[in-house]
């Protein structure tokens, strides 16, 4: 069974840096795709950054320049490095992941919300 746990969310202040991780378990299939989506009280889902299996990743334009997301194959980690927060970066911050059939594939931030494993979420609050 595949379990996904975030981690490092915090309370920081407008231009700080947080870095969150995804620590996957049960995953046993070698082509995937994982992604971060978050959501703000009373605003929808937002997805911000996905990568594939390969590396390859994708941003939303409001996290561009700022997020960076990355992966830990050998202990099976997810990460999203986030610079220069903004008190509207602040939001419950979700992990995901699916598998997909070629490491290939790009894994786009709008496909997030179909993936199959969740995580519980981690909370990132940003002020001013």
């Amino acid at each position: 069974q595949v379990q996904l746990q975030e981690s490092g969310g915090d309370s920081v202040q407008s231009g700080g840096s947080l870095r969150l991780s995804c620590a996957a378990s049960g995953y046993t299939h070698s082509s995937y795709c994982m992604g971060w989506v978050r959501q703000a009280p009373g605003k929808e889902r937002e997805g911000v950054a996905a990568i594939n299996s390969d590396g390859w990743a994708s941003y939303a334009d409001s996290v561009k320049d700022r997020f960076t997301i990355s992966q830990d194959n050998a202990i099976h980690t997810l990460y999203l490095q986030m610079n220069s927060l903004k008190p509207e970066d602040t939001a419950m911050y979700y992990c995901a992941a699916d598998d997909v059939t070629d490491s290939r594939s790009r894994c786009y931030v709008d496909g997030i919300y179909a993936y199959n494993y969740w995580g519980q979420g981690t909370q990132v609050t940003v002020s001013s």
